[in-house]
């Protein structure tokens, strides 16, 4: 099988404290072989660049459902004029569940970082969740020119149109192995293959048959093996296309 790359992993959360090398050692042996790992806010910046290296990248943001600093977009734009390794900007978005700022700030936040990574040239890793006109209506007034991803998506064909009309790709996740989720499963069988890549969001977004525990990237090849049957695939051919539109989303990933 080739090798999976993980494109959305929270690896540097507390949940993953006691036993990090582990997961790696384990998503490894999963055939699980790179992980990009996305910030949520400026506190874990520091030690989620210390995790950089061959088979994770990483990328700073500052994710809508967390607590923010008055500074913290200067302190990122600060950040990116040093040399780094970093592949993406991200988690930013909007969030009009969880979000814990207004809507007009969590806009006003995540266009900053939407022109930082215009200005980077790097991709950017998306986080949606009821606001997604408001997105797309920010996305209307700029071209991204490295790209990026919604991750996690869920919605339907024509809001998958929508976003794949500004260069975006859709990150695939656990979601899809619930059979109630009809409507992201009917949709993620039908658009571009060269538009999807793979992601567990771990800790979070449990796989059906896990609810309740911690998810983790060596589960990827389950989320691969229900879009294969989804779209009638052959997981291997899947997987090979799979992992060249990640290597392509995020070029500065090494594997």
């Amino acid at each position: 099988m080739t090798g999976l790359i993980d494109s959305h992993c929270h690896l540097d959360l507390e949940a993953f404290d006691a036993d990090r090398d582990q997961v790696v050692a384990r998503a490894r042996q999963a055939g699980v072989t790179a992980l990009v790992v996305p910030a949520v806010n400026c506190t874990q910046w520091a030690a989620l660049e210390a995790l950089a290296g061959p088979g994770v990248g990483v990328a700073l943001g500052l994710h809508p459902c967390f607590d923010h600093q008055p500074g913290d977009l200067e302190a990122l734009a600060e950040r990116l004029e040093r040399p780094h390794a970093l592949v993406a900007i991200g988690e930013c978005g909007l969030d009009a569940v969880a979000g814990r700022a207004p809507m007009a700030e969590q806009l006003a936040c995540c266009q900053a970082q939407l022109t930082l990574a215009c200005q980077h040239k790097l991709p950017v890793i998306l986080h949606v969740r009821k606001a997604h006109n408001e997105l797309l209506g920010l996305l209307a007034h700029m071209t991204l020119p490295a790209g990026g991803v919604v991750h996690g998506f869920s919605g339907s064909l024509d809001l998958a149109r929508q976003y794949l009309r500004h260069g975006l790709c859709l990150g695939v996740g656990g979601v899809i192995t619930y059979e109630r989720a009809n409507k992201t499963r009917h949709t993620l069988a039908q658009v571009p293959i060269d538009a999807l890549v793979l992601e567990t969001d771990s800790p979070d977004m449990p796989l059906q048959g896990h609810q309740g525990q911690r998810n983790e990237p060596a589960r990827l090849p389950q989320v691969l093996a229900t879009l294969a049957e989804l779209r009638g695939a052959n997981p291997q051919a899947l997987a090979t296309q799979l992992t060249r539109n990640t290597q392509r989303l995020f070029p500065r990933l090494s594997v």
